[in-house]
C-alpha cells in the first residue's frame, strides 16, 4: 500500500528556509563552526569510513551510517548537493590502528573454515558486503546515491601514494615493510589534541575502549613510537610492489581512495571516536605530506559509541545485536533508526529492548498521523514550525531536539490536518523515517495505533445486538451468517478481533 500522490507533492514542494545557517562540530579544533562552501560551489565532498566486511555489521556499526545519512540529508535540506563515498575494506592488511593484532579478514576466513587465499578474501568480502547493503536499505539509507569503492580496486593508487611519500622523504623501509616518519610531519596528532609526549621509542598507540589510547610495545625497527605502516611485507599473500609482496597498510587505503574518487581536499570526513587518535591523524599526515595541500578535510565529524544494556558491544563476549535480531523480535528496522535519532550523535547512548519498544511506539504514532489523513488535499508546511525544526537540526544535527519539535507540532491545535502532515513529511526528508511511503509492516503498526478499543457496555444497543447475533451464529457454526453480521458491524464503524476466549471491539 502506498500513500496517494498528494503526499509526494507535499514532500516535493515544501522548500526550506534560508534564515538559519548550518553549524557542525569540527573535531579539528574541537569547535562547532558554520559550514558552508566557497561561492559558486554547491557540491559537498564527503567521505565516511566504512566497514571491513569480514562479518555481519552489528547495530553499533550501523548507527554510524544512520548518522552519516542524517548528515547527508541535512546538507541537502540546506540546499547543498552531496557526493558521498563509503569505502569497503575487502582484503587483509596490517589489522589494527597500532599495526598489531589479528587481521580481521583472515579471522573471518578461519571462522568459516576457508583457506587463507586472496580469492577467498574476495568471496568473503562480497558475501558480507551484500548483507551490509541490505541492512542499510532496511534502515532507509539510499545506497543508490552513495559510492562504495572497494579497497582492492585501488591498490595501484595506494602503491603510487606510498612511492610519492618515500620520494619526498616522509617514509622509510624496514625488514617488515614501509613506515611513515611522523617526525617529518610537525602537526602530527593535531586532530583531537593527541598528546605524544612521554611515549617511549619502539612503543605505539593502541586503541582502547571509549576512544582512549594506551601504550604497547611493538616493532623496534620503527624510528619513532608513533610511526605507522604504509606497506606490510608478506612472503605468501598480497600484491607485488617496489618493496616486494605484501599489503597496503589500513591508513593509506582511505587516503588513496579519497584522492582518487573525491580529490586532494574534501569537505567532510567522518568516523567513530575510536578513529580520532591514530587512524584519522595518520590519514591527515600522509595525505597532506603527499599533496602538500592543507587541509586534507575541512571538517572532521565523529560518532560516539552505543552500548547494549549498559555494556560494551563485543562479539567476543556475545554482547552483540544485529539488525536481523531486531527484526526477528518483531521490531521494524525504522524503529531502530528512531532509537538512534533519539540521542545526539556525539553522546554515548544505550540500546535496550525496552528503549526499542518505546521507539517503535513513537514511530507508529507518527505514521498513524499520516495514515489517518492520507485522503486529504495537500497542505502547506507550517513556516513557524519549519523554522523551529531547522534551528534544531542545523545546530550540529540535534536530532533529539528535532524530534521534540515534531511532537510539539502535533499538539498544535491551530494547524489543519493537511498542514500538519505536510510538515511531518517535510521534516522527514532529514530524519528518514519514510513516512511518505511506508512498507506493509510499517502500515500495520500505524493501523494498530489508530484503532481505539471500545468496551461492550459503551456500544450502542444496535451494535451490541449484532455482536450477540454473530456470537450465536459462530456457536451454531453458521459461518456465512457470522461473516454477514461482521460486515454489518464493520459498516457501522467497528472492527472485531476474535481470540480463543475473548472478543475485542475497536472503533475505526
Amino acid at each position: 500500500m502506498r500513500f496517494s500522490g498528494l503526499f509526494h507533492r507535499a514532500h516535493r514542494e515544501s522548500g526550506t528556509t534560508e534564515k538559519t545557517p548550518l553549524f557542525l562540530h569540527n573535531t579539528l579544533g574541537n569547535i562547532t563552526e558554520r559550514f558552508d562552501l566557497p561561492p559558486h560551489v554547491r557540491t559537498v565532498r564527503m567521505y565516511n569510513c566504512g566497514p571491513t566486511v569480514y562479518g555481519v555489521q552489528h547495530i553499533g556499526n550501523l548507527s554510524m551510517f544512520v548518522f552519516t545519512d542524517v548528515l547527508r540529508r541535512t546538507l541537502e535540506y540546506n540546499g547543498f548537493k552531496v557526493k558521498q563515498v563509503i569505502n569497503i575494506t575487502d582484503f587483509g592488511h596490517l589489522t589494527s590502528d597500532a599495526d598489531e593484532g589479528e587481521d580481521k579478514m583472515t579471522k573471518g576466513l578461519k571462522r568459516e573454515k576457508l583457506a587463507i587465499t586472496m580469492e577467498n578474501m574476495v568471496v568473503l568480502a562480497e558475501r558480507y558486503a551484500t548483507i551490509f547493503f541490505t541492512d542499510l536499505k532496511q534502515l532507509n539509507i539510499n545506497t543508490d546515491t552513495i559510492e562504495f569503492p572497494r579497497a582492492s580496486a585501488y591498490v595501484p593508487a595506494q602503491i603510487a601514494m606510498i612511492q610519492s611519500l618515500v620520494e619526498k622523504g616522509y617514509a622509510y623501509q624496514t625488514a617488515h615493510g614501509v613506515y611513515f616518519d611522523t617526525s617529518r610531519f610537525h602537526d602530527y596528532g593535531k586532530l583531537g589534541g593527541v598528546d605524544l609526549v612521554g611515549q617511549k621509542e619502539g612503543a605505539g598507540l593502541r586503541q582502547g575502549s571509549g576512544g582512549q589510547s594506551t601504550h604497547v610495545e611493538i616493532n623496534h625497527e620503527k624510528h619513532h613510537a608513533h610511526d605507522f605502516v604504509l606497506w606490510k611485507s608478506d612472503s605468501k599473500l598480497g600484491w607485488e610492489s617496489p618493496w616486494g609482496l605484501g599489503f597496503p597498510g589500513w591508513h593509506i587505503e582511505c587516503s588513496a581512495m579519497i584522492r582518487a574518487v573525491l580529490g586532494e581536499q574534501i569537505d567532510i570526513h567522518t568516523g567513530g571516536i575510536e578513529h580520532i587518535p591514530i587512524h584519522h591523524n595518520n590519514e591527515i599526515a600522509q595525505s597532506e605530506a603527499a599533496t602538500g595541500k592543507k587541509p586534507f578535510s575541512r571538517f572532521w565529524m565523529h560518532r560516539a559509541h552505543i552500548q547494549i544494556e549498559g555494556g560494551k558491544i563485543a562479539k567476543s563476549t556475545g554482547n552483540v545485536i544485529f539488525l536481523s535480531d531486531v527484526i526477528a523480535q518483531g521490531y521494524h528496522p525504522l524503529a531502530l533508526r528512531y532509537l538512534f535519532l533519539g540521542a545526539h550523535y556525539r553522546t554515548n547512548s544505550n540500546f535496550s529492548w525496552e528503549a526499542l519498544a518505546a521507539s517503535q511506539s513513537a514511530f507508529a504514532k507518527l505514521l498513524a498521523v499520516c495514515v489517518h489523513f492520507a485522503d486529504r488535499e495537500p497542505g502547506t508546511v507550517p513556516v513557524t514550525w519549519r523554522e523551529k525544526f531547522i534551528e534544531r537540526i542545523n545546530d550540529d544535527l540535534d536530532t533529539p531536539g528535532a524530534l521534540a519539535v515534531i511532537w510539539e507540532m502535533i499538539k498544535d491545535k491551530s494547524l489543519s490536518p493537511e498542514d500538519l502532515v505536510a510538515g511531518l513529511l517535510d521534516f522527514d526528508r532529514v530524519l528518514g523515517l519514510n513516512l511518505v511511503d511506508p512498507n506493509e509492516a510499517a502500515l500495520a503498526l500505524a493501523t494498530a495505533e489508530l484503532k481505539e478499543e471500545v468496551a461492550l457496555d459503551d456500544l450502542t444497543v444496535q451494535v451490541r445486538t449484532l455482536i450477540e447475533e454473530r456470537e450465536q451464529a459462530r456457536r451454531d457454526r453458521s459461518w456465512d451468517k457470522a461473516d454477514a453480521l461482521r460486515d454489518q458491524i464493520d459498516a457501522l464503524g467497528y472492527t472485531l478481533e476474535d481470540a480463543k476466549d475473548s472478543l475485542r471491539v475497536f472503533k475505526k
